[in-house]
């Protein structure tokens, strides 16, 4: 294992997102990842474009060591295209339109004097598309600017984020996604500046949980993409064999009212905590004996990160290659075909009638995710600002 070293002077290195503080997976990567870099002493710059809901922000510590600004005081409002002879007419839309561009190329100009300050050799990464939309504007002029997709293609390009990935980082010096087969199918799809960085741990105890309490844990946003319906679905197959295990549900998001009806509805009432949200993911951990995910859609998963390093054994759906890349079906933990709710039941019967298959594959778990160690992968991106540098 490589030792973590200082880079003398260091760089300036800007992180741009859609927000600074949104609940999910590409905010968590973001604050990790300005810490580490702030740890290897450059002067780290986390930039949101906007602000988001009260319901789906996280709070932030106040010592941060790094900057972290938001462009918008609200957020923007949506671009529209006119089209054809009615849209032509629409006079108030057009107005509103025609403000919209130009506040956004006032806040892409504020942008731009946050990264003409920089010191020679600045890189500007950019986490999702959206957030490229106002970097594409600003003056990137003697920066090293890396695109970033953090969900699988296949997910990309069943929304119109395929074609802004196209659009948009088509001239960045890296597109970087997630996975190695993600990024041979992005340059089959003709982008030839692709190449492939996972996420790091974000932390790594020192021992595996115990896993002696009779607990399902599931970890995430309460969003439909997450699939908590299903695995509502998978329990109410699986719980009726394990009376006395619960799953317990950490999260918060807009779908919370609609899941619990769900739950209800299912009568599930007795068997299902709904925990809101955590500031000690690895405590949650700890006092389970199994992770489950039941996502439609991912890039490479932070919380199945996050299970591995408390050495709890998975059972998730195989939705991405993200998950194909941490999870080893058999060897580490289990995984059932996306949205087939009777086999992620299986899996999970599976495993809670088991102690010596949880401990297996629990214990696997906590050996082989330390691939992922944030030494390993902060060095990864050390060499790949070294190399784009040439």
């Amino acid at each position: 294992m490589s030792q973590q070293t200082a880079t003398p002077g260091g760089r300036d290195v800007f992180i741009v997102s859609n927000s600074v503080d949104e609940l999910g997976g590409v905010t968590t990567w973001s604050h990790q990842m300005a810490r580490l870099f702030s740890d290897r002493g450059h002067q780290v710059h986390v930039i949101g474009i906007a602000p988001v809901a009260e319901e789906i922000r996280q709070q932030l510590p106040a010592d941060l060591p790094y900057a972290v600004t938001t462009l918008y005081d609200a957020h923007p409002p949506a671009a529209r295209r006119l089209r054809g002879i009615k849209g032509r007419l629409n006079a108030p839309e057009r107005r509103r339109q025609a403000a919209r561009r130009a506040k956004m190329r006032a806040k892409a100009d504020r942008l731009g004097e946050l990264l003409r300050a920089a010191r020679p050799g600045a890189v500007v990464i950019v986490t999702q598309v959206w957030a490229m939309e106002w970097v594409a504007l600003a003056d990137t002029k003697g920066c090293t600017v890396i695109g970033m997709s953090h969900e699988s293609f296949e997910a990309s390009n069943k929304s119109t984020r395929g074609q802004r990935v196209r659009r948009y980082y088509r001239e960045v010096d890296r597109l970087l996604v997630l996975t190695p087969e993600d990024a041979d199918l992005w340059i089959r799809a003709g982008m030839e500046n692709v190449s492939s960085m996972p996420n790091p741990l974000p932390f790594m105890p020192a021992s595996p949980a115990p896993r002696t309490e009779k607990v399902v844990a599931s970890v995430g946003r309460l969003a439909f993409e997450k699939g908590v319906d299903l695995l509502l679905d998978a329990w109410a197959d699986a719980s009726p064999h394990h009376p006395d295990w619960v799953l317990r549900i950490y999260g918060a998001g807009l779908e919370e009212a609609t899941l619990r009806a769900h739950a209800a509805g299912l009568g599930l009432e007795d068997s299902v905590e709904w925990m809101g949200s955590t500031g000690d993911v690895l405590g949650a951990l700890n006092g389970a004996s199994v992770f489950a995910q039941a996502s439609r859609a991912e890039g490479f998963p932070i919380t199945l990160l996050e299970a591995m390093a408390a050495g709890l054994p998975v059972a998730a759906f195989d939705c991405a290659p993200g998950v194909r890349e941490i999870v080893t079906h058999g060897e580490d933990g289990l995984l059932a075909r996306l949205g087939n709710t009777m086999e992620l039941a299986g899996h999970l019967d599976r495993l809670m009638a088991g102690r010596d298959l949880r401990d297996r594959l629990g214990d696997a778990a906590f050996r082989n995710v330390q691939r992922y160690s944030s030494t390993e992968i902060t060095d990864r991106w050390e060499e790949l600002f070294s190399f784009l540098e040439r």
